[in-house]
C-alpha cells in the first residue's frame, strides 16, 4: 500500500495527468520520457504508458469540463432567491463527477504501475523517498525563514 501511495505521488510530481502532447509539440521531453530515464523504461513500456495516459486524460478531461460548468451553475445560485433543489441536484452531480474522476485517475495509476517491473518499482520508490526528503527540507527551510 505504501508503494501505491508513493507511486501516486510520483505521478503527481511528474505531472502525468497533464497533457503529454503539448510538451512534445514544443520539443520538450514529456513526463513519460522523464519517467523512462528515472526507472529505465523500455520503448514498449513507454508506448503502453502513453496509451494509458492518453485514454485516461480524454475521459477525465470530459468530466472536468462538465464539473466546471456545474461549479459555475452552483455559484450562480448564490443569490437571495436561490433554488435549494437545483443547488442540491447540481451539487450531487458534482460529487458524482468528482468520484468518477478520482476513480479514473486511480485506475490510470494502477494500470501504469502494472507496466513496471519489480526493479523499476523499487527504483521509483527510492527516488520518491528522495523527493519527499527534499520537499521536507524545503518546507523546513521556508518555515525557518518565516520565523
Amino acid at each position: 500500500m505504501k508503494l501505491v501511495k508513493l507511486f501516486g505521488m510520483a505521478l503527481i510530481v511528474l505531472g502525468l495527468a497533464s497533457p503529454v502532447m503539448a510538451q512534445q509539440a514544443q520539443g520538450q521531453p514529456d513526463q513519460v520520457d522523464q519517467l523512462a530515464k528515472m526507472v529505465g523504461l523500455s520503448e514498449d513500456q513507454q508506448k503502453e504508458i502513453r496509451g494509458i495516459i492518453e485514454q485516461s486524460q480524454g475521459e477525465i478531461r470530459e468530466l472536468q469540463v462538465e464539473a466546471q460548468q456545474l461549479q459555475q451553475q452552483i455559484q450562480g445560485q448564490i443569490k437571495p432567491d436561490f433554488d435549494e433543489a437545483a443547488i442540491r441536484k447540481d451539487s450531487a452531480r458534482l460529487g458524482e463527477l468528482t468520484g468518477e474522476m478520482t476513480a479514473l485517475s486511480t485506475l490510470m495509476q494502477a494500470k501504469v504501475d502494472a507496466v513496471f517491473t519489480e526493479e523499476q518499482r523499487a527504483e521509483l520508490d527510492k527516488r520518491m523517498q528522495q523527493m519527499q526528503q527534499q520537499m521536507q527540507q524545503q518546507r523546513q527551510m521556508m518555515q525557518q525563514q518565516g520565523q
